[in-house]
This record gives C-alpha cells, structure tokens and sequence, in this order.
C-alpha cells in the first residue's frame, strides 16, 4: 500500500524539478540571447564609471624662472550620505582623522541625505585621505584635485591674487591670466568593485591638458625685498598703510609691487578684503606735490614759463580770493629749479597760471594721469583728471601742487618712468618681455624739456633738497617728495597725510623707477622722512641685484708720492717711455 502512494508522490516531485530546470535552462537561454545587451547595459551601470580628472594649473613664474605660484595635489574625501550612514557608530573615528566633530559630519548628511554625492573636506594632504580610506567605512571615496601655493606667501600676496578652492583665479594676475593658467581636465572609463572603489582603469577617454605657464615681470628678489623695507616702515612710523610700485623705465615691466597691510593668499582663512585690496592698482589719491615736475613740464613744453625767471614766493604763501596757498617755510626768491627743490606751492602755483587750463590738461593727460594703464589687471582705478573747460582758476592752482587731481600708485610710477626715459610713455607690463618685444613708447614730452625736469629733480635729493635720504652711495638719483593732507569727510583733515616720494636712478641713464607712500604716519611724516629712506633701501638693493654700474662713484685722492715709493714711480715712467 506505501509503495503504491510513494510512487505518483516520486514522479510528482520529479516532474517539478524537471519543471524547474527546464524553467532555468530557459531563462538561462533566454538571458544569454535575448536579454544580453540589457544584462551587460546593468552590470556596466554598476561596475563601470567615466570620472573626470583634473588638471593642475599652470605655474607662475619671476623674469628669472623662479615659482612664484604652483599647484601640489591634493585630496578632497566624499562620501555617498545613504551609504554612509550604515556606519554611523564609527563615525567618530573618522571625524578624529579629518578634524572633525560627529555633529559636523551628522550636519553634512543631514543636508545631503537625499543626493548621491557631499564633500565631508576639501584639499586635504593625501597622506590625510588615505588615512580616512583605511578605515574602509562604506560610502566613504577620495576625488584627487590641486590645490595652488605660494613660496612668497604674504610677500606677494597682492600681485599675485590667489584661487578659490577649485583652482579657479579670485583676485590679481591669477584672475587676469585665469584662462591661461587654467587646464583641460580629463575623462577616464573605470572599474569599480562591490565596495565601489576603483579597481581598474579601463580606457582613456580624453586626456588631462595640464594650464600653460607664464612668466612674469615680478623679480621675486626685488619684491621681497620692497615687501620688507616697506613693512619695516609701516611698523616703525605706526602707519595705516602703505604702497610700493618699482617699474623698469626701458620696457615698462613691473618689478616689484607691495602693500600694507598684506595677507598671505596660503591661508584661505583670512577673508579681510581690506587686507586682500591691492591698493597700489585699485585706490586712487591725491599725488600733492609728487605731481609738481609734471606741472613744471607742462610750462616748459608749452613755452609759457622761463626756467631763469625768479619766481617771489614771499612771504610764504599767496591768496586767491578767499582761498589761501601756503608753503612751509617763506622761501623768498625761487627759480623754477628752487621750486622743485624746495618743494614750493607758491612757486608752483604761479608757474601753473601761467598756462591755460588747456595746456596744462594736455600735458597731464599725455603722461597717463585720468586713464587706467590698460594691463588688465582686476579692479584698476583710473584716478581722475576733469575735462579742462570744467577748471576754475582757483582748482587750476591746486592742480599744479597736486589736489583736485588724483592717480593711482602705478600711474604715478608710469608718468615718473616716462620723465626718466626722456618723455616716453611706454604701456606697463606684468608679464615679462623679451629683448625684441620692448615697447618704443608714444612721446609724451619733448626729450629736452624732460632732461631738464630731471636735472631739476635730482637736486631733490642733493644738499638742501627735501629728500637727502633718498640718495643711494654710489649712484646719481632723481625724484620728488610729497606730504599730501588726506581728504575726510569732504574737507582736508590737518593732522592726517599721505607721505610720498617718487624717484628713479641712475639719473645719468634712468633704469629704475620706485614710488613709495605711507597713509597716516604718525609722528614724523614728511615724504623726506618718512617715504625717502625706504626708497633709498630699496633702490639701492634693486640696483646691486640687477648689476647696474654706478654713475657717480668718488673720485680717489691724489697721493703725493714718499721717498720709498719714489723710485719705482720713476722706473715705471722710464719703462712707460
């Protein structure tokens, strides 16, 4: 009886598994043909990835080659939230490796919970991602990026700019030349395993085009070295800040560029954008009496004022109608080089009057003051110089000792370089020049007129001039000090200044020329003696790193000759003979 009740019992269950086989060896069939590019399109969906690979930036670099901004790789550690949160109970150990708390991490998740992709911390070292990846916690990935660095740090903070977290020019010459600098990233076809890290690269697609490099005029020696007399100043006459610009008068290429208060653009902390303004292109001021030669030039090119005519600046100051023009000192009889010298507003104020507001407006014009200097440099300020049918005689005077006229700091450097090359105005340049690219400049003063400006600047810095620490052993100079009241309110604030001297050297063949101001110096703060001896430290160390030859060394003393070194002096002659 069992044997006859176990039998269809047998055949039935027999039948279902052939039943079932037949079932997978169909569907097997019917996966393997029919269904195979749908089986391949998924496990390639899951396994197979096209990830972008970023390319580094291209380096900054000095005249002489040396890295002024670079790119190190670095690592930014993202997690996939969903994934991530399996493992919140080791979350801890993780936010101990990347410096962070647990709530931070929670905050990040919370805020991505629904997205497949949140950056738990950017740019870090990749001995720091690696770390965080050891701990193998699900979700959690590396993507490599670069992230830029500055071997001058503040020094050149300024000049340079700096780049956002994605490498992306912010500020100075990286935002200017950004397309530049900036590369092509890359595609690549990956493998990834159940863990979804990458196991294998498949194919590249298209690959990383790193930025091109660019050299620049910057001598990172010279900056350096502007960047510290300039601070040491700062510090030492307890100022508010301070600028520094040195161009080369033959090509117009910035040398060196400095201000203070600086940031260093390694520490993406500091936000202050008082600290990031580079003031020397973007703050425009008045130029006080730095802009006296121009004025003094623009009567001599115009023929309207006699370099012998004694100017009577007695009995120091002169009205114009209820305004009154003042000098330090009552001067008395000046010559147009004494006004110069002495730095007189009287004197400067008669030569300005003996022009036409025309005349004087073509002259300033033609040395750049009221037009940016067109390098394309972020934020650049034009200054302002009015249309001249707008003058009242009364700002007319002012104008020719340097108010109601205003310049930024490269400007002014600009318009002193186009004096010392011989009045030509050559464009300013970042980026370094080859020797066959210099500029030949436009003629913004007859060549004559400005030797004879010059002749009368460098008795600026000679004896009775009001900027003897601005001379350089060695070296003839040529420049002119300015002690400007700074505007507040809308009226001049008496015990507030700007303090200035402009200059360049060698006189006898110009090479360099350095502005330098400090704002709100506190006790001393005459251009002569406050802004001169940071021009004379940095002149004179520029000039011993270019190599350029003196042009006004001593002369040796003549020596007798003693009865021993007589006859060997007579025996040299006789051989001579």
């Amino acid at each position: 009886m069992n044997a006859v009740f176990s039998r269809p019992r047998h055949l039935l269950t027999l039948g279902l598994v052939v039943l079932a086989g037949a079932g997978l060896a169909a569907q097997a069939v019917y996966l393997h043909t029919l269904r195979t590019q749908f089986l391949r399109g998924q496990g390639d969906a899951r396994a197979l990835r096209t990830v972008s690979v970023n390319a580094h930036r291209g380096m900054l670099l000095d005249r002489n080659g040396e890295p002024l901004a670079i790119s190190a790789p670095v690592d930014s550690v993202w997690v996939v939230p969903a994934d991530f949160a399996k493992a919140r109970e080791r979350w801890p150990q993780l936010g101990r490796v990347l410096g962070m708390s647990t709530a931070q991490l929670s905050a990040i998740v919370s805020a991505r919970a629904d997205k497949r992709f949140a950056y738990l911390k950017r740019a870090v070292p990749p001995e720091l991602a690696d770390a965080a990846l050891a701990l193998k916690l699900p979700g959690v990935y590396r993507q490599r990026a670069y992230r830029r660095y500055y071997p001058l740090a503040e020094a050149a903070g300024h000049v340079l700019g700096y780049t956002d977290i994605d490498d992306r020019g912010q500020a100075g010459l990286e935002q200017a030349y950004d397309k530049h600098l900036r590369g092509t990233p890359g595609k690549e076809r990956i493998v990834l395993d159940a863990r979804r890290q990458r196991v294998a690269l498949l194919d590249t697609i298209a690959a990383p085009r790193p930025g091109k490099d660019l050299k620049l005029s910057i001598d990172r020696r010279i900056q350096y070295l502007a960047y510290r007399e300039l601070k040491a100043a700062v510090l030492r006459h307890r100022a508010a800040s301070g600028m520094a610009v040195m161009l080369d008068v033959q090509s117009g290429e910035v040398l060196a560029m400095v201000n203070q208060p600086t940031f260093n653009p390694n520490d993406r902390t500091d936000q202050d954008p008082d600290r990031r303004r580079n003031r020397a292109v973007t703050d425009p001021f008045e130029p006080g009496s730095t802009i006296k030669p121009f004025t003094v030039a623009a009567a001599l090119a115009h023929r309207t004022f006699d370099p012998r005519r004694i100017i009577d600046t007695a009995p120091g100051y002169m009205r114009m109608g209820r305004h009154t023009v003042r000098d330090v000192h009552n001067y008395g009889a000046l010559d147009m080089a004494g006004v110069i010298r002495k730095s007189s507003n009287v004197g400067a104020a008669q030569i300005g009057l003996s022009m036409t507001p025309r005349q004087m407006w073509e002259t300033f014009a033609a040395f750049g003051f009221g037009l940016p200097t067109s390098t394309g440099f972020p934020g650049e300020a034009s200054g302002l110089l009015r249309a001249a049918q707008s003058w009242r005689q009364v700002e007319q005077v002012t104008m020719s000792f340097g108010y109601g006229v205003s310049t930024t700091a490269l400007q002014l450097a600009r318009a002193y370089a186009t004096l010392a090359s011989g009045g030509l105005l050559r464009p300013v340049s970042f980026l370094a020049l080859a020797p066959n690219e210099l500029p030949a400049g436009e003629r913004a003063l007859p060549a004559d007129v400005a030797a004879t400006v010059n002749a009368m600047l460098e008795g600026v810095v000679g004896p009775g001039g009001t900027a003897t620490k601005a001379a350089v052993a060695g070296y003839r100079v040529a420049g002119k000090t300015g002690t400007t009241h700074i505007a507040d309110a809308g009226s001049y604030d008496r015990h507030r200044y700007l303090s200035s001297f402009a200059g360049f050297a060698p006189a006898s063949n110009p090479r360099l020329v350095l502005l330098v101001t400090l704002r709100d110096a506190q006790g001393a703060y005459y251009g002569g003696e406050v802004a001169a001896p940071v021009f004379q430290n940095v002149m004179a160390g520029a000039l011993r790193l270019l190599g350029v030859a003196p042009d006004a060394l001593p002369e040796a003393p003549l020596t007798p000759p003693t009865p021993a070194t007589a006859p060997r002096l007579m025996q040299a002659a006789e051989r001579r003979l």
